[in-house]
């Protein structure tokens, strides 16, 4: 008679979860294979690589995830159904609320999760930077449209002002990092709103 495989003895979704907690902290590198299977509920060597593939694949996952809960804060650059301020600047108010949250990691893993790769990672780091750019283009899409639509004036400087803006998204992450507070971020946001239409 076969003997059939043995169950496994993970929760999957929540070794899942508990990876991307563990990434999102210490970022790719720093975090071994040691610690994942730790944190992933003890499980062996055998377990992991048969569930996630390899370290990478795993890590590519855990931004899958990220990207469809608490990274969908920026989804708003892709709405062309609201006016392009509106877009720009509730991603901003989102970014900020979401990254100072103290019931996860602060900041962003698509922004701190590569940030000190060395050349193994350069996957990786390729990875989430081409999330960074999709995010950029995206913004530029916005101001475009502004343009396009009277919002902003023909002699806008959409380079200019994208970078602005694309800028100020990435830079939330360190701030929050460092202790900045959402309250703190909004005010910042005004800031940067209010230069929306000048020169």
């Amino acid at each position: 008679m076969a003997r059939t495989g043995r169950p496994r003895e993970f929760d999957r979704q929540a070794a899942l979860d508990a990876a991307l907690t563990l990434f999102w902290k210490q970022g790719y590198e720093p975090t071994s294979l040691n610690q994942l299977k730790e944190i992933m509920g003890g499980i062996s060597p055998t377990s992991f690589y048969a569930a996630f593939g390899s370290k990478e694949k795993l890590f590519e996952e855990v931004v899958e995830l990220y990207r469809s809960t608490e990274g969908r804060v920026t989804d708003i650059l892709f709405d062309d159904e609201i006016s392009p301020r509106s877009a720009i600047e509730r991603c901003l108010r989102q970014s900020a609320k979401m990254q100072t949250d103290p019931s996860h990691p602060l900041g962003c893993l698509i922004v701190s999760g590569a940030s000190n790769c060395g050349s193994t990672g350069n996957r990786v780091v390729e990875l989430l930077k081409s999330i960074r750019r999709k995010n950029h283009e995206a913004i530029k899409s916005q101001v475009r449209r502004a343009v396009a639509i009277g919002d902003l004036p023909n002699s806008t400087d959409i380079e200019g002002l994208t970078e602005m803006f694309s800028t100020f998204l990435v830079g939330i992450s360190t701030a929050a990092r460092d202790g900045a507070n959402r309250a703190n971020l909004d005010r910042s946001i005004d800031q940067i709103m209010a230069l929306w239409g000048k020169r």
